[in-house]
């Protein structure tokens, strides 16, 4: 495997801008409604990350050029919030979602911010991949039953500067390994650990 190293960053107070700060506050509402329509019918696992978080991460490696390109892709997107983000900060973003009835809300929602965001149905490991299941804990949510969404969006995962995942307690290394296989040199991983904590690693070639 080739090593994924760190990347620091220190402090990184930026705020959202008001055109974010709104889509955000939107979004959290149409989450809070989209939760408590389906209090009956969760979607098991389905947990936002921390986007105040989140932001000031990706906004630090736009302004300071750290990305190798432009192509941004959120691994398992569901309202795709962090992809939208993205886009606001000029990546070409995609996501990855395996939930229809998730992809069809996160595309509502850009479409009508007028984001150049696509989101697509399916699995984010791409084919081949699904051996990583082997590394996730008893209580992970991490699906391999779905086809790789790769060929709807007409890439590959090493077009890819820039991925973002949350991955939950127990999927961590099955995401790092997921990256080192298949992600190119050069591109960042950032990954949202909870409690406010975003990690940046960086494919270094070998």
């Amino acid at each position: 495997m080739v090593p994924l190293v760190d990347v620091e960053f220190g402090e990184v107070p930026l705020e959202m801008p008001d055109p974010v700060r709104r889509l955000v506050r939107e979004a959290e509402r149409r989450l809070d409604a989209f939760v408590e329509g389906r209090l009956d019918d969760p979607i098991v696992g389905f947990v936002p990350s921390d986007f105040a978080a989140v932001y000031p991460v990706l906004a630090t490696i736009a302004r300071g050029h750290l990305a190798t390109g432009s192509l941004f892709c959120e691994w398992g997107s569901g309202f795709g919030v962090v992809a939208m983000m993205a886009a606001e900060l000029d990546f070409d973003a995609c996501g990855i979602e395996i939930e229809q009835d998730l992809v069809d809300a996160a595309q509502e929602l850009a479409d009508e911010y007028d984001l150049p965001v696509e989101f697509v149905c399916g699995s984010f490991i791409p084919s081949g991949g699904e051996d990583v299941a082997d590394h996730v804990g008893d209580f992970a949510w991490l699906r391999t039953d779905a086809a790789s969404a790769y060929d709807e969006l007409g890439l590959d995962p090493r077009d890819f500067d820039v991925i973002f995942a949350y991955p939950w307690p127990g999927e961590e290394q099955a995401v790092y390994d997921l990256f080192e296989r298949y992600g190119a040199a050069g591109a960042l991983l950032v990954t949202f650990q909870g409690v406010d904590a975003v990690q940046v690693k960086r494919r270094v070639s070998g």
